[in-house]
């Protein structure tokens, strides 16, 4: 609120001007009924009406002011909290990814910003408008008739406690429907992000009907809602009913039996009328801002959440020099599971390709993402040219890696955009270089703007081979010593592969490489094989050298895959328990 304290202030004294005004139109009509219309004294209507007529005047340009402040800074705090949360997001470890569902945390971020700005100016309207506005009019009643203003006051207690149990139970209601509703929308996300599947495999009537539970949950909670914030409705009307019948009833028998004029009693009654909106509005202020401040806290759990994988303190940038990886007794596992990896030790030669080969769930990946430290290892250390990469910044160690994943990520924009990604200083030459040498260039400049054409929502617009040569030019116009790759052609077609890894060969050309790979033509170039079973490292060498152990696990691939065995197979095999050969 410190941030905006000059615009408060301008909004809370238009609000004073709108409260100020509202009293007055209560308080002139006891001018208005005995002068103009008992005593019928013309001189004094003009002046009364211009009056009535200046206070409107002044009503309508204060809430026009107050109504145009108060957003700017609704509107100005939304943003704020967006880039808040966005940078906190970026901030945060990959482990918090995944435990949270993407399409959850859009939503609720979507749902909840708005919950700070309307907690800030609910507070702001309510207090320099309503209670002032009420406290004006509360005024102008005991000034008429105390003894009326007394009764009145009687039906302030029942309703006060009622909406204390109200906000009590509302509290635990909303929080369940902002959870319910990010489900809703994730769900949504979710399915049409997997358009391509959920039509390959007609999952239409299966997920329209998993859509259809969570809408109508949904659904359920926003009722329960509606239903405890208007429970108030009946009591404070029936309430404002009878105080309000009441005060006519007096009014007209003063009148009627003892000849007082009736214009107190009229300016009374309008200040009770105008009174009761404002009076409404503070009394389910509790159950507005409830409302409100359950979807700020939320926003808060994400904004306190600490990042699980801090700098160390005192930790400084990388110097790479050589690239020379060396994993030294590494033991992880993630929150939840066991020991993915256990006691790994390698020695990655800097200049050279080093490959990860074994049956799935080996831990391969888990390597390459602590080399990238995505996650910290449990026991041992990973050092890159003698330095402990847990001793150094996260940003400095990652400026010193490209990374080509099996499954390629392309951003909302252009082909140029998504190859800047690499290193936004990137000039336009280095970046049309990288394509070239990524074999990329070609097919860049046949697409209808060249390098300046969209690629659609995940590069949606181009083929698998065509993104994977993107994602290696990307890779390239890092121009980082140490290079990883997670099987980057693996889910390619033959001739897509023979493009890719002319493209991976001039990437790899005085870098440092680690790949994951399943291709023997891959892995028979490699400087050196690491295999890996159970999560821990079965045998390493040279190709030509395992190849040549009849009873290793390497050879039994290199065998079964020589025989025309799916690759992922054989190696699954060959990992398992040592089996009869398959025919040919």
């Amino acid at each position: 609120m410190r941030d905006y304290t000059g615009t408060y202030v301008f909004a809370i004294g238009c609000l004073a001007v709108t409260a100020a005004s509202t009293a007055f139109t209560a308080w002139i009509m006891k001018d208005v009924v005995n002068e103009a219309f008992a005593k019928q004294n013309a001189s004094l209507v003009w002046i009364i009406c211009l009056s009535i007529l200046a206070a409107f005047v002044a009503r309508g340009f204060a809430s026009y002011g107050q109504a145009v402040a108060l957003s700017k800074v609704g509107n100005n705090i939304i943003a704020r909290y967006q880039r808040r949360l966005y940078d906190h997001l970026m901030r945060l470890s990959v482990g918090y990814f995944s435990d949270w569902r993407s399409a959850q945390i859009s939503a609720r971020i979507s749902q909840n910003v708005n919950g700070i700005r309307d907690v800030m100016n609910l507070t702001v309207t309510s207090i320099a408008r309503d209670l002032l506005t009420l406290v004006a009019l509360v005024c102008v009643m005991v000034a008429r008739d105390p003894f009326l203003s007394a009764l009145v006051f009687l039906v302030g207690p029942p309703v006060f406690f009622a909406l204390r149990y109200i906000a009590k139970r509302l509290r635990v209601v909303t929080r369940e429907a902002v959870i319910v509703n990010s489900q809703v929308l994730g769900n949504m996300q979710e399915s049409i992000q997997g358009i391509a599947i959920v039509k390959a495999f007609t999952m239409e009537d299966q997920l329209s009907a998993r859509a259809d539970r969570l809408i109508g949950k949904a659904e359920r909670q926003a009722n329960r809602i509606v239903r405890l914030t208007q429970r108030t409705t009946p009591l404070t009307e029936c309430l404002a009913g009878i105080a309000i019948s009441g005060v006519l009833a007096y009014a007209a028998y003063n009148t009627i039996y003892r000849g007082i004029l009736p214009g107190s009693f009229f300016s009374f009654i309008t200040a009770l009328l105008l009174a009761y909106d404002p009076a409404r509005k503070l009394a389910r202020l509790q159950v507005t801002l409830e409302r409100a401040a359950v979807n700020a806290r939320m926003i808060y759990e994400i904004l306190d959440t600490e990042p699980h994988q801090k700098d160390a303190p005192g930790a400084r940038d990388i110097a790479v020099s050589g690239g020379e990886i060396v994993v030294d007794g590494v033991s992880f596992g993630y929150a939840g599971t066991g020991m993915v990896l256990k006691n790994v030790s390698f020695t990655a030669e800097p200049g050279r390709m080093t490959a990860l080969v074994g049956p799935s769930g080996a831990g391969k990946s888990t390597l390459i993402a602590l080399l990238l430290r995505f996650y910290d290892p449990n026991e041992g250390a990973i050092r890159i040219d003698g330095q402990d990469i847990a001793g150094i910044t996260k940003r400095s160690l990652r400026e010193k890696i490209a990374y080509v994943s099996q499954q390629p990520y392309l951003f909302e924009g252009t082909i140029r955009d998504n190859l800047r990604y690499g290193r936004a200083d990137a000039t336009d030459a280095e970046i049309e270089e990288a394509a070239k040498l990524a074999y990329a260039h070609d097919f860049i400049m046949e697409q209808p703007q060249g390098y300046d054409t969209p690629v659609g929502e995940n590069g949606v617009t181009l083929s698998g081979g065509q993104r994977q040569r993107v994602s290696i030019a990307r890779a390239l116009v890092r121009n980082a010593p140490i290079l990883l790759l997670d099987e980057a052609t693996s889910a390619l077609d033959t001739e897509s592969e023979a493009i890719v890894q002319k493209a991976l060969d001039h990437a790899m050309e005085g870098r440092t490489v680690v790949v994951i790979a399943h291709r023997l033509s891959t892995i028979a170039r490699a400087d050196r094989i690491i295999v890996m079973q159970s999560g821990r490292i079965a045998e390493q060498g040279r190709h030509e050298d395992l190849a040549q152990r009849s009873d290793g696990i390497y050879a039994r691939f290199h065998r079964m895959q020589a025989l025309g065995l799916d690759t992922d197979v054989a190696i699954d095999q060959a990992g398992a328990a040592p089996a009869r050969e398959p025919s040919a």
